[in-house]
């Protein structure tokens, strides 16, 4: 009876709507910084790569080992977020990531260009899992995927600020004695080592901390988190073994390399794709490009949150990842024969919609059937192998456009391997929250 009672004193939708307006906005600033200063080397090489003589092997190879990097640490950053807190270990890597983001300007060649990216990926290690994690400790499975395809915007808006502020930026060739690029490297990288010390005061680790939460409400949403984390088995899988030992995880983590190589194809080559199409001579390619390049990013934002809401809507996760993969397939296959910008601006279009809006689903689905440190493991464990695939995608595209001085080839491939990433989508076992979908 006392739970009833306590269950019908509160308002659960005014509760998580609570949440979503007093976390989303700001983990969604966050998270614009942290991929802004992740693929603004992809704008920043409209130039950077005549300056410093760099060839396309050496750019894709330079753009990609950040996630080696990252790959890397994120496993042992996302156990230390479990351990030390989200409002201390975020605030840590922000300052780290800001720090080396800025140092960026100082890029000299080859081997700096290398070494910056990938201390780059270390030190950003464990922010993107963190922040998955971060939101189980929040909201139930079937609230997540729209609460993550929120947070996920933040990508696709990053590319709509991105290419405004980084044409802006490159105008400033000369300035002071520093080459546009460095100023856009400068600029994006001082915000981040302010908002990571911001952190320390904003954000609160779970709802127990949280002052505009009342006792009632704090502990009806403990109860909801879990009877949920019981209903899909998470409650019985809490150590991080129990992340390796489940199949789910490594489906998922195949899946989400294949989207990953599409995903950084785009942001780091697409400013350089659409670049091909204008004449050698327009002296405002950069900065028109990066205009053209937030198209994209503004269709992919629109798409994540419909998708994430009609997957919550429906339940159903696997048929909604598989769905967005394809459309990112035909994207690419069409970009891969665009006989013009226009037709090369709307295929990279549909190719950013179908790999970002996959997220809010996808998300959903480990952290609906783990818990404790399986969770935060088979998370980072996700975004490890993702990682690989960051990689993968721009050294691959560089490597194929060395190799046939066109795009065609590697467009093509990551293509393809969009189809394959749908197909694994139904060897998932499925969820829970999609039986329960089909029997209502």
């Amino acid at each position: 009876m006392p739970e009833t009672v306590q269950e019908n004193s509160v308002d659960a939708a005014a509760i998580y709507r609570r949440i979503t307006w007093r976390l989303i906005p700001y983990i969604f600033i966050l998270y614009i910084l942290a991929y802004l200063d992740r693929v603004n080397v992809g704008f920043a090489a409209l130039e950077m790569k005549r300056d410093l003589h760099l060839s396309d092997t050496v750019y894709g190879t330079g753009a990609g080992i950040f996630f080696l990097g990252s790959s890397l640490f994120d496993l042992p950053s996302n156990l230390l977020l479990g351990k030390v807190g989200p409002r201390i270990w975020i605030a840590r890597i922000m300052i780290t990531w800001g720090i080396i983001a800025t140092c960026m300007m100082a890029v000299k060649g080859a081997h700096s260009f290398y070494l910056l990216r990938f201390l780059l990926g270390v030190s950003e290690a464990g922010f993107f899992p963190g922040m998955i994690l971060y939101l189980t400790y929040w909201f139930p499975s079937r609230e997540r995927a729209r609460a993550v395809a929120k947070f996920m915007t933040a990508t696709s808006i990053a590319g709509v600020v991105g290419g405004p502020l980084s044409s802006a930026l490159l105008k400033l060739e000369g300035h002071s004695g520093l080459h546009g690029w460095q100023w856009l490297f400068l600029v994006e990288g001082v915000p981040t080592i302010l908002m990571g010390v911001s952190v320390l005061f904003v954000l609160r680790d779970r709802p127990d901390d949280a002052p505009w939460l009342s006792e009632p409400e704090k502990k009806w949403l403990d109860n909801e988190l879990e009877q949920d984390r019981k209903a899909g088995g998470a409650s019985d899988k809490h150590h991080l073994l129990d992340a390796f030992k489940t199949p789910m995880v490594w489906v998922l983590a195949g899946i989400f390399f294949l989207d990953q190589i599409g995903v950084y194809t785009v942001n780091l080559w697409m400013p350089l794709v659409l670049n091909s199409f204008l004449h050698a001579s327009n002296p405002s390619g950069a900065s028109t490009i990066a205009k053209y390049a937030t198209v994209p990013y503004i269709a992919a934002a629109i798409f994540t949150v419909l998708i994430g809401w009609n997957s919550d809507r429906t339940g159903e996760r696997r048929g909604h990842i598989a769905l967005c993969l394809l459309l990112s397939a035909a994207g690419f296959g069409w970009a891969a024969y665009a006989g013009s910008l226009a037709a090369a601006l709307c295929a990279m279009t549909l190719a950013a919609m179908g790999y970002w809006s996959l997220m809010g689903p996808f998300w959903t689905l480990p952290t609906g059937v783990l818990g404790g440190q399986a969770a935060a493991g088979g998370v980072a464990i996700i975004t490890m192998v993702g990682g690989i695939g960051g990689f993968s995608g721009p050294y691959v595209t560089g490597r194929l456009k060395d190799l046939t001085h066109n795009y065609t080839a590697g467009l093509l491939l990551i293509g393809g391997l969009a189809v394959v990433g749908a197909g694994l989508c139904f060897v998932l076992k499925r969820p829970v929250t999609e039986e329960r979908g089909a029997q209502g």
